[in-house]
C-alpha cells in the first residue's frame, strides 16, 4: 500500500467516524447536513474545523457544570431581592395578549422573574451610550462590574481605560470580564495599568494558540455594565470607536442600547455574578450588590440570559413566541438575519396571518459571508408578505424587537443560529405600551434611511449574487 492510499484510508475512515458522531448528537438536521457537507468537501479543513468550532457543547461537562452553578446561585442571590412566581398561570388571567405566555415562558426556561419597579431609558447610539456609561462609573460609590464582548485598545476604550483606573485607585471595586476572542487584540499594555490600578479584568473562556480546542467557538456576546447594584446598562454597543461611528468602512453605526434602574438590576447582577464564579470561582453573595431599591417607577421588566450553558434556548423561544402571537405589527432591528426553521416559519406564518412584519437589516456587510447568508433568505420572506428594508445611512447594529404595543425586547441577541445555540447573550424584556410605541416611531424613522427590498428587483438580481447566496445558505447552521 502506497502512502497516499495510507492517508487517503485513514482521512475517509476519520471522516466516516465524525459523520456518524455529527448524526448521533442528534442536533437539526440542516447542522448535520451542513456539517457533513463541510468535511467532504472541506479535506483537512473540515475536520479541524469540526473538531474545534463544531461540537455541541450545550451537552458537555464544562457547560452542564456551569448551568447547575448559575441556577443555584440565581436561585440563592435573588430569593430575598425578588419574589419569584410559582404560580405562572396567574399571569394568563392578568395578560390576554402576549405576555401571558412569554412571562410565565421565561420563569421556566430561565428563571427570570418578573420584576415592576423600573425605569429605562433607550440610549441610541454610541455617543449617547458612551456619556451616560461614564456618567454613571465617575458617581460610583461601592462597585463597578463590567462585561463585554469587545473591548478595543481605542480612543474610546482608553477613556474607559482611566475612567476604571480612577475608581478602583478610590477604593471602588471594580470587575471586568472580557471575551478572550472578541477582545483578542488587547495587549498587556492596556491590561496591566487596569491591574496595577486594582481593577480585577479576566479573560472568559481564554483559548491558547494552537491548542485552543472547541471553546473557540463558544463567545460571551454579553454586553453588560451594573453601577452600584442600582444602575445597568445592555445593549448592542461594544466598546471601539466605530462604535462613533469612526469607522471609514462602516460610516454612521446605529445602534440601540438601554439604561435600566430598579429591580431589573437585581438580575442583570446576578447573571454577572454567575458568570464571574464561572471564570474566577469566586462566588460573590453579599446584600451590598443588592442594594434597596428607590421607587423607580412601574416598568414591567424581564432580563434573561441563554447560551451553551442553558438546557433551553431561552431567548430564541422568547423571539418565537413574540412573534407567533403578534396580531397587529412585528418590526426587527438585526444586523443579521439567519433564521433556523422554526423563526423562519415564525416570521413567514405572521406575515401570512395579517401581521405587519418589517425587518430592518444593514445595506452593507461587516461580515461578507453572513450577510450574503442573510440575504438568501429575503426571497421566502419577501413572497410571504415580509417587508425587507436596507440601511442606508451606514451600519445597523441593533438587536430590537417591536411586537403590537405590548413587547420590546433589546439586547445583545442577534436573529442568527449563532446568537441562538452558541454565544453567551443576555436580553431586556419589557411590557410597556409607551416604550414600545416611542420605539416604534424611531424604528419608521430609521426606514427613511433605508431601502426597501422589493421581490421584482431581487429577482433581476446578478447571478454571482445568487451563487454567493446559494453557497453561503448551505453554511448557514454552521456561521
Amino acid at each position: 500500500m502506497t502512502w497516499l492510499n495510507f492517508f487517503t484510508t485513514i482521512y475517509s475512515l476519520t471522516i466516516f467516524i465524525l459523520s456518524v458522531v455529527i448524526i448521533l448528537d442528534n442536533r437539526n438536521p440542516s447542522r448535520t447536513l451542513a456539517w457533513i457537507l463541510v468535511l467532504i468537501f472541506l479535506p483537512g479543513a473540515g475536520v479541524f474545523l469540526y473538531l474545534y468550532i463544531g461540537q455541541n457543547h450545550r451537552k458537555k461537562n464544562t457547560f452542564i457544570k456551569k448551568r447547575k452553578e448559575n441556577y443555584r446561585i440565581l436561585n440563592h442571590l435573588l430569593e430575598e431581592q425578588v419574589p419569584i412566581t410559582q404560580y405562572s398561570g396567574l399571569f394568563h388571567q392578568f395578560f390576554d395578549d402576549i405576555r401571558g405566555k412569554i412571562i410565565p415562558l421565561l420563569l421556566n426556561n430561565t428563571y427570570s422573574p418578573l420584576t415592576v419597579n423600573n425605569e429605562v431609558k433607550v440610549l441610541h447610539n454610541g455617543e449617547e451610550t458612551f456619556r451616560e456609561m461614564l456618567q454613571e462609573i465617575e458617581g460610583a460609590t461601592h462597585h463597578i462590574h463590567m462585561e463585554y464582548f469587545i473591548i478595543k485598545d481605542s480612543d474610546i476604550g482608553r477613556i474607559f481605560q482611566k475612567a476604571l483606573i480612577k475608581k478602583a485607585e478610590e477604593g471602588i471595586e471594580v470587575r471586568l470580564i472580557y471575551d478572550a476572542v472578541g477582545s483578542w487584540k488587547l495587549k498587556k499594555d492596556f491590561l496591566q495599568p487596569l491591574k496595577d490600578a486594582g481593577v480585577e479584568a479576566v479573560a472568559f473562556l481564554p483559548v491558547t494558540i494552537p491548542f485552543f480546542g472547541s471553546r473557540l467557538n463558544y463567545r460571551n456576546h454579553r454586553k453588560i455594565l451594573i453601577v452600584d447594584g442600582q444602575v445597568g446598562f445592555v445593549g448592542g454597543l461594544n466598546i471601539g470607536d466605530e462604535y462613533l461611528g469612526k469607522s471609514e468602512k462602516m460610516g454612521f453605526w446605529r445602534d440601540v442600547h438601554l439604561k435600566i434602574m430598579g429591580e431589573s438590576v437585581y438580575v442583570l447582577q446576578a447573571i454577572f455574578l454567575m458568570d464571574w464564579y464561572f471564570v474566577k470561582k469566586e462566588e460573590i453573595d453579599s446584600l451590598a450588590y443588592f442594594p434597596k431599591q428607590k421607587d423607580c417607577g412601574q416598568r414591567l421588566i424581564q432580563v434573561a440570559s441563554s447560551g451553551p450553558d442553558s438546557y433551553w434556548a431561552a431567548i430564541q423561544q422568547t423571539y418565537f413566541t413574540a412573534l407567533t402571537g403578534a396580531t397587529k405589527r412585528a418590526y426587527i432591528m438585526s444586523p443579521y438575519l439567519i433564521p433556523d426553521d422554526s423563526m423562519l416559519m415564525a416570521l413567514k406564518t405572521a406575515a401570512l396571518g395579517g401581521v405587519d412584519v418589517r425587518i430592518l437589516l444593514p445595506g452593507r456587510p461587516d461580515h461578507r459571508t453572513v450577510f450574503w447568508a442573510s440575504k438568501s433568505h429575503f426571497e421566502e420572506l419577501l413572497e410571504a408578505g415580509v417587508q425587507i428594508y436596507q440601511y442606508q445611512k451606514g451600519f445597523v447594529h441593533g438587536k430590537m424587537i417591536l411586537v403590537d404595543s405590548v413587547f420590546t425586547s433589546i439586547g445583545t441577541a442577534n436573529i442568527d443560529i449563532r446568537s441562538f445555540q452558541l454565544n453567551f447573550e443576555v436580553n431586556a424584556f419589557i411590557y410597556d405600551e409607551e416604550v414600545t410605541d416611542q420605539l416604534v416611531e424611531v424604528f419608521l424613522e430609521d426606514l427613511k434611511d433605508s431601502k426597501e427590498v422589493t421581490l421584482e428587483e431581487y429577482h433581476k438580481r446578478p447571478l454571482s449574487h445568487k451563487a454567493m447566496e446559494s453557497v453561503t445558505r448551505l453554511l448557514s447552521p454552521i456561521l
